[in-house]
């Protein structure tokens, strides 16, 4: 295939043959600028509904607003008790924003969506860099209507930064495809490093996939790529181990706990829980009920496999053009199959297959915690792909050869929309039928050489099929309000990694358990775990994972029976009352009265007064087990609330003689039962505080939660 040059005066989108970047026509720009304002404006729409989102986070945010300590360590309350359990970049945007502006839901989030327009953009100028304006301008807008996109743009966890960051270093690697320079390899490892600062381990996904490709396909001689991939790797240590190693030197009785280790140590978090923990499932602290998963799958994230990505869990967040843009890929590098070795545009198609196969497979197959939310890191390869493979599939569309897979990946496409759209079979049923007789006369028409009008129809049709799934969904998550740990794009499918969400949209799980994990039937005790259901049986006592028929199952369903892991009560319908772990659906290991591992509490006005009262002569207003407990109690003061035991309340922090050294300092002023905070709410630091305070302090009951006085002993 013989290499051509690009006129420096064209207007014309480049040739599949042509390298380097192009010049804009004078449509580009507009076009480019009517895709970044109508995204802005459509994830601004509604953008106050989500409330404070995900509340663990924005406890974080509330606390790095007014303590700067905070906001290094990413603490989860500004006097530092333990931080979150992910290090604090992406706390940092909300932060200052938060700062300027006041905290509110608004101010928090959208700073996530300016970095949505940020990856947008992005992402537009390292495809057109080989493949013209077209293919820049589809992957923008494929990627902007993608539903997991859209939603984690608009919510506040640490996803939104890690994405533009992995974006932002494919970018730099690009340039550095195209003319060699270490600045670009040195701003690839700089970005790479910051993204760890945003998710740790997680960004270390596309690491081998860039380096891999320069490693190849660089200018360069060997021996310098070489050293150039060793300058990036040096620049992606300094740019994230300068905040390792200040939080490792820092004195540990002066800096807060890092939440989600069992030693108090980031290099442990780094590593463990948020490391190969993830790929093993062995996550000491998990918020399962042992943090151990049962053999043959990861059990309550849902089945491992190779056809994770399109289960009824993940497969409406990200699934809509996966084989289109799998087949993109293969007919793009059959396509550039005798280029030189340089060739920049078989190098992007490594790039960005390598980023989705990479990350999709680790996806598949890891069993430790795994959430749906995870695949937007799917989405801008995916968008690439597909913004590439249409401008392939058009420019060779002569070509018999290349029109056999447009028309198998149109079929394709249209038979994942069809399955995808029928798990909801509520949700605009029209439009499944829509998409199957316009795919199918699309498949068959992309097969045939036709004339140049008949074929721009036949792509609008294309179009359609391709992106009226995940406009619909996109459209659907923008409409909706979503909170809590646990978010999920589009319309309920029943199940949330072969479970029901807890909190995904206003808390409408309804009784019973999550999906995949069989409900108990009611009244039956002595069943393990006690799954759902929805009446439960007479009370028995339970270990770790319970006995008994638990009516509210794992995380929500109705009041019942105390058995298995109860869910929260703004997640299950259950009471939100305070008590012990078999007071019902509310007030179990998982779940508590005021929130507990996956519900935040939400604090009736009597509380939040008194919480408030004389709250500045304390270091912390009160503490509770769990952060999300804790979470919606620091919101609704906005005075240090302690999280004991971090997110799921299975960390040792504090200690129970620390604790009572707090208490007899007049450090803490109440202390909120009825939380169970998960593992460690019936065995552990969270119990043994519990229990002491149960021994030596009066319970009074205000708005239906137990609260403690800890200035007055019995």
């Amino acid at each position: 295939m013989t290499l051509t040059a690009v006129p420096p005066s064209t207007t014309e989108p480049v040739p599949a043959d042509s390298i380097g970047p192009t010049r804009a026509g004078r449509w580009e720009f507009p076009a480019l600028a009517v895709l970044l304002l109508t995204t802005g404006l459509t994830y601004l729409y509604n953008l106050g509904a989500n409330g404070w989102a995900n509340s663990f986070y924005a406890a974080a945010v509330q606390a790095g607003s007014v303590s700067w300590k905070a906001f290094f360590f990413g603490s989860s309350d500004a006097a530092n008790s333990i931080t979150v359990d992910k290090p604090p970049a992406s706390l940092w945007v909300m932060e200052l924003s938060v700062r300027l502006f006041g905290l509110n839901s608004w101010s928090m989030l959208v700073p996530q969506v300016l970095l949505g327009l940020m990856t947008v953009a992005l992402l537009w100028a390292t495809v057109r860099r080989s493949f013209g304006p077209a293919a820049g301008l589809i992957a923008g807008f494929v990627v902007a209507v993608t539903p997991v996109f859209a939603l984690m743009f608009r919510f506040n966890n640490p996803d939104a930064l890690l994405v533009l960051l992995m974006v932002a270093a494919a970018w730099a690697m690009t340039r550095a495809l195209d003319d060699g320079r270490w600045r670009w390899l040195v701003l690839t490892g700089t970005c790479l490093g910051f993204g760890f600062l945003a998710k740790q381990l997680q960004v270390v996904l596309v690491v081998p996939v860039l380096a891999l490709v320069y490693l190849f396909a660089g200018p360069p001689k060997l021996g310098k790529r070489i050293a150039q991939l060793f300058a990036a790797g040096t620049a992606s240590v300094i740019a994230a181990g300068w905040w390792l190693l200040a939080v490792e030197l820092w004195p540990a009785d002066s800096r807060p706990y890092i939440g989600g280790s069992q030693n108090n140590s980031i290099i442990e978090l780094t590593l463990g829980y948020n490391g190969l923990g993830r790929l093993n499932g062995n996550e000491t602290g998990s918020v399962g009920p042992s943090g151990e998963l049962p053999p043959g799958g990861n059990g309550m994230w849902g089945q491992t496999g190779i056809a994770r990505m399109f289960d009824q869990a993940q497969g409406g967040q990200i699934a809509w053009l996966l084989p289109a843009a799998l087949i993109a890929l293969v007919t793009g590098l059959l396509l550039r199959g005798r280029a030189a070795r340089t060739d920049t545009a078989r190098a992007h198609l490594l790039l960005w297959g390598g980023w989705l196969l990479i990350t999709g497979l680790v996806f598949s197959f890891m069993a430790g915690i795994f959430h749906q939310y995870y695949t937007v890191a799917l989405a801008p390869a995916i968008a690439a792909l597909v913004g590439i493979g249409s401008v392939l599939f058009w420019r060779n569309r002569s070509r018999r050869w290349v029109r056999i897979p447009a028309g198998v990946a149109m079929g394709l496409t249209t038979a994942t929309a069809w399955m995808l759209l029928s798990r909801s079979a509520d949700f605009l049923p029209w439009l499944r039928w829509t998409i199957l007789v316009t795919g199918i006369i699309a498949a068959l028409a992309l097969l045939l050489p036709l004339p140049r009008r008949v074929a721009v129809v036949v792509a609008l049709l294309a179009a359609v099929v391709g992106l009226g799934g995940p406009v619909a969904y996109t459209a659907d998550t923008l409409n909706s309000a979503h909170a809590g740990p646990i978010p999920t794009a589009g319309p309920d499918t029943g199940t949330f990694g072969g479970m029901r969400p807890p909190g995904r949209k206003n808390g409408d799980n309804g009784p019973g358990g999550w999906g995949g994990i069989p409900s108990t039937p009611a009244g039956t005790p002595g069943t393990p775990g006690g799954t759902g259901g929805a009446a439960g049986g007479p009370p028995v006592p339970g270990g770790t994972h319970g006995t008994g028929a638990g009516a509210s199952g794992a995380y929500g369903g109705a009041a019942g029976g105390p058995g298995g892991i109860p869910g929260a009560a703004t997640d299950g319908g259950g009471p939100a009352g305070g008590g012990t772990s078999d007071a019902g659906g509310a007030n179990g290991a998982m779940g508590g009265g005021p929130g507990g591992v996956m519900g935040v509490s939400e604090p009736g006005d009597a509380l939040v007064a008194l919480l408030a009262d004389n709250a500045g002569a304390y270091t912390w207003a009160a503490a509770t087990v769990s952060a999300n407990s804790a979470a919606g109690y620091q919101l609704a003061v906005e005075e240090p609330v302690m999280a004991i035991g971090g997110f799921n309340g299975s960390d040792p922090s504090p200690t129970p003689e620390k604790f009572r050294q707090y208490v007899e300092s007049g450090q803490i002023h109440y202390f909120l039962g009825g939380s169970g905070g998960g593992p460690g709410g019936r065995t552990g630091t969270g119990a043994e505080i519990t229990q002491w305070v149960q021994e030596h302090f009066t319970a009074q009951e205000v708005d239906g939660v137990t609260v403690y006085d800890l200035t007055a002993p019995k």
